[in-house]
């Protein structure tokens, strides 16, 4: 895999009629941190980072990166551009910018964000339409992770900025969630990947496993005292269990969930074969820093496999769940997932080297979304700016 730069991937896939999602794939990288990345070191840290006695040098990476996406991808008016991508926007990246900014208590780029979320993404049931471009909303249907990563920052922005106006939206997010993006099958409440994925013939419903976020549910589940959100939590853990079952213990990118409560592996919505991938390697992040076992040791099984992968070469960017590479190239995304299941598997030097190299692809051929994964993955396995367990 390691080589010359890799061709353009074609774009992650989405629901038929939602544009998929990464731009071109960054190229292998070594595992050593650019030394230009490495030195940069910004200035404006949030005050109650700068209180604490010491900063570590994760901290100080995982600030670097976080201003790095907010630097290149958020502009003055607030609105998260897919540079890479033509400049359109997804509500995916809103919720991004609005993790990352809370992280680091930059409350005037949440703000930035948020608002500008709210005026051109809203729909009048609280969640957000999932993609804008030239001006005005192109998709209408909300996506279920950014809506949850949305509520998610918003609850913690409430702590964090001491404004309870958050916390209200947060609730309005999270009960139009349960209501349009979630389903009971066979006795497991399920969250799907948007409303689209509830229409007629449904079931079986689609889902997208990486939108999974226990840290998120229990959040949820603790605002509101609503018990659906700890149920939520138990469904994804089942389904995501028998989607693991076979070989390397890897999880696709898509997913049907039939009216038994049965999930089953299934090409993207547009077309193809099962793959991990682009999608599902965030999964593994957002388990790994689930406060409870179960998450954990789900991120922690595909280590062995990945582990191996990391060693022979770069990690690939999508893999058969066989384990037979698809592709030619990495990604950024592919090694924070590594990194995230090393974290999971108690690897702390591995996981710290992937996320090295998924920092130095990233400086090498810059992407929205690789920006945002080496942002979100140092934040959410080094600190515990999203809050701790």
């Amino acid at each position: 895999m390691a080589g010359s730069p890799a061709p353009a991937a074609p774009p992650r896939p989405g629901r038929p009629g939602r544009p998929g999602r990464l731009g071109r794939p960054g190229r292998p990288g070594t595992v050593i941190l650019g030394a230009a990345l490495a030195a940069v070191i910004v200035a404006g840290a949030a005050v109650w980072i700068r209180r604490s006695t010491s900063t570590s040098a994760a901290d100080q990476l995982a600030l670097a990166a976080a201003h790095r996406f907010l630097d290149t991808y958020l502009g003055p008016d607030g609105r998260v551009s897919r540079l890479d991508q033509g400049g359109d926007t997804v509500s995916e990246g809103q919720a991004y910018a609005m993790l990352i900014a809370v992280a680091i208590g930059d409350r005037r780029r949440f703000d930035l964000a948020w608002t500008w979320a709210q005026h051109h993404l809203q729909r009048s049931d609280g969640l957000l339409s999932s993609h804008w471009q030239g001006g005005q909303v192109v998709d209408p249907q909300p996506a279920s992770d950014a809506d949850l990563d949305a509520a998610r920052a918003l609850l913690l922005a409430a702590q964090r900025f001491g404004d309870p106006a958050y916390r209200s939206a947060a609730l309005r997010i999270g009960g139009s969630v349960l209501a349009a993006e979630t389903a009971t099958y066979g006795g497991r409440r399920v969250l799907v990947a948007g409303p689209w994925a509830l229409a007629p013939p449904a079931p079986p419903a689609y889902v997208d496993p990486s939108y999974l976020s226990p840290r998120t549910f229990a959040a949820l589940g603790k605002a509101s005292g609503n018990p659906a959100w700890s149920q939520l939590t138990a469904g994804g853990y089942a389904i995501v269990e028998e989607l693991q079952s076979g070989g390397p213990a890897l999880v696709p990118d898509w997913a049907k969930v039939s009216s038994a409560g049965v999930a089953t592996a299934t090409p993207a919505p547009g077309g193809g074969s099962p793959v991990y991938g682009y999608e599902a390697g965030r999964l593994l992040v957002r388990m790994a820093e689930d406060c409870a076992g179960t998450g954990r040791s789900i991120a922690a099984k595909p280590w062995r496999f990945l582990s191996a992968q990391a060693r022979s070469g770069p990690v690939a960017a999508q893999y058969g769940l066989d384990g037979a590479p698809r592709v030619g190239y990495t990604s950024p995304l592919a090694d924070v997932a590594a990194a995230a299941s090393a974290t999971a598997a108690g690897n702390h030097s591995q996981a710290m080297a992937l996320l090295a190299r998924a920092a130095t692809q990233d400086a090498d051929q810059p992407t929205y979304y690789g920006a945002a994964w080496v942002a979100l993955g140092r934040i959410m396995l080094t600190t515990t700016w999203l809050g701790g367990c």
